[in-house]
């Protein structure tokens, strides 16, 4: 049963708060909603500390607390689970998460489970003697290609202190544009003079118009399969997420994690979309740490399966001290892009971008599972999505939308994908 306990606990997290619909905005308030215990569960049946999930509307966050409200850490939640001192109870659904993934020991671990496997092959060292062999006979193997000069794309190392902010969003370095934004190609803009190691930052502004300058935290998108990796330690004082690159006072561009040299990382992978439709359907990352925007694109087009991001929750972005997941805004098959992955579509105002039909979540949790979330849009939008989706694959049960309809629950439905292993949210 611990290896069960241990499974639920992740998937109680990840339900409660990967599958919720972003409030947007800086300053909003957070609001805490409890898991509370159900008369016929669990813990009326047993003594002892209980682990209760704790769902926060806002950004993407895992909180563990005990029976008694108190916040704990992941590690000792997970000595908890492992020793059987803790138990998992299940939160009380509230309209913005979906409900539980389906749990089956029935999954064979996979044959080289997370494993990865790389063949490297070496350059032969010419052998000299006293007679050299003739040119045409020699076994020397020919001089490498030079490398080449300048960056390369997502492998390159970005120069910090030495781009100019003026020229742009850094493509590259392996960033994209975002051309509908309204802010020249980066998504997110936060605006706030000076920039002090160790001090929560104050008197945000978020300009939706023009580059970026001296003063700014300038946020960007990276390719499909892949996340930014740049935020800064120092986060809104009063819950502001905030990440990107910095604008220092003479204009040039700034690394915020010095430590990460790459602008582009790929998630902990494993996950896809593939498109059956006759036409395009968008699906839409909220731009976070950031201002929360449906901003970042996945365009899917018939035929074609994407890799889609999968962050991994103990090394990506942390909120307040807890592991946060992505959310994505999954938008009805024929909407341009540039309409879906906004904030607010002047062609489909009630059904596209933070009003589109259906949220996907998804997540390798700090205990190692990934979670994939399919649900609905709920409050901000009653839109019905005009296909169906399904996950398949490696994954712990059952879990589509069909005709409008939830697998399981008007809530939506979520699974584990095993380890190692593969799935696909597919488009039908």
């Amino acid at each position: 049963m611990k290896g069960l306990l241990k499974t639920a606990v992740a998937a109680a997290v990840i339900a409660g708060v990967a599958a919720q619909p972003h409030a947007h905005g800086h300053g909003h308030n957070h609001r805490h909603l409890h898991a509370k215990k159900h008369a016929d569960s669990q813990v009326e049946k047993r003594d002892g500390t209980v682990v209760v999930t704790e769902v926060v509307e806002g950004p993407t966050v895992v909180v563990y607390v005990d029976g008694k409200g108190k916040k704990i850490s992941e590690k000792k939640a997970k000595e908890g689970l492992d020793s059987g001192e803790y138990f998992v109870v299940g939160s009380t659904k509230p309209s913005f998460s979906a409900p539980p993934p389906v749990l089956s020991t029935s999954l064979a671990p996979p044959e080289h489970g997370g494993q990865f496997f790389e063949k490297t092959t070496s350059t032969p060292t010419p052998t000299t003697t006293s007679s050299p062999a003739p040119a045409s006979t020699s076994s020397a193997a020919p001089p490498p290609p030079p490398k080449p000069k300048g960056p390369t794309g997502l492998d390159a190392d970005f120069p910090s202190g030495q781009v100019e902010c003026a020229k742009g969003v850094p493509t590259d370095y392996g960033a994209i544009e975002i051309p509908w934004t309204g802010t020249k190609g980066w998504t997110t803009l936060a605006k706030f003079g000076k920039w002090m190691k160790g001090v929560a930052i104050n008197n945000i502004e978020s300009p939706i118009s023009g580059g970026c300058g001296p003063g700014m935290m300038c946020s960007y998108a990276c390719p499909p399969g892949y996340q930014k990796t740049q935020w800064p330690a120092e986060q809104g004082a009063t819950g502001q997420s905030v990440g990107g690159l910095w604008c220092n006072e003479d204009g040039f561009l700034e690394l915020t994690r010095t430590n990460v040299t790459k602008l582009c990382e790929p998630g902990a992978g494993g996950v896809y979309v593939q498109n059956k439709l006759s036409s395009n359907a968008a699906v839409c990352r909220t731009d976070y740490p950031g201002n929360e925007a449906m901003v970042i694109p996945l365009d899917t087009y018939p035929g074609q399966t994407y890799p889609l991001t999968n962050p991994d929750s103990k090394t990506y972005y942390w909120w307040q001290g807890t592991a946060t997941t992505a959310q994505y805004y999954v938008n009805n098959a024929g909407v341009e892009v540039e309409e879906a992955c906004t904030w607010k579509s002047a062609k489909f105002p009630d059904s596209a971008g933070n009003w589109s039909p259906t949220n996907i979540g998804v997540g390798k949790s700090v205990l190692g599972e990934t979670f994939i979330s399919i649900f609905p849009n709920l409050p901000t939008s009653t839109a019905v999505l005009n296909f169906n989706i399904e996950i398949i694959g490696d994954i712990s049960g059952t879990c589509y939308l069909k005709k409008g309809q939830y697998y399981g629950s008007d809530k939506g439905c979520t699974v584990g994908m095993r380890a190692g292993g593969k799935a696909t949210i597919v488009f039908s």
